[in-house]
């Protein structure tokens, strides 16, 4: 039994030793068809054609009359003080002023705000909307490190 041990002990020693270590660089061969490259810049230029994709906003506000523009305005610059992260668009869809907050991407992200902010903008509800593509967390290249 003790030599059993002993064998399995060193082979896998042996398999550890074939193994590089972390921070080495190394190359890696990425052999792909010529067809990827081509629907990829495809998909790079369909992007720069359509710049809006389904989602969702929540609608704080929607008001017709003549003062709707000026309170629109009003509650425009009070939202963005407080939540400078989000952004807000105003439209005009007659004979209605709205004010519609967020670019995102599905329904559970715009439960998150309107939660958020329900408790200062008690008519607000989520909307489907034609929203811009949301800026993407970007991460530092730890390659540069090495």
């Amino acid at each position: 039994m003790k030599i059993v041990n002993i064998i399995i002990f060193v082979l896998c020693s042996i398999g550890l030793m074939a193994q590089e270590f972390p921070g080495k660089p190394g190359n890696i061969a990425v052999i792909q068809d010529a067809r990827i490259d081509s629907l990829m810049h495809a998909h790079q230029q369909l992007n720069k054609v359509y710049t809006d994709i389904e989602g969702f906003r929540v609608q704080i506000f929607m008001d017709s009359g003549n003062d709707a523009v000026q309170k629109a305005e009003d509650i425009i610059v009070k939202f963005k003080e407080e939540n400078p992260d989000l952004p807000v668009y105003l439209s005009f869809g007659q004979p209605y002023y709205r004010i519609r907050v967020g670019d995102l991407r599905n329904r559970i992200e715009a439960e998150g705000v309107l939660r958020r902010i329900i408790g200062r903008y008690n008519q607000a509800f989520i909307v489907k909307d034609k929203i811009n593509f949301p800026q993407l967390i970007s991460f530092p290249n730890q390659n540069q490190n090495l």
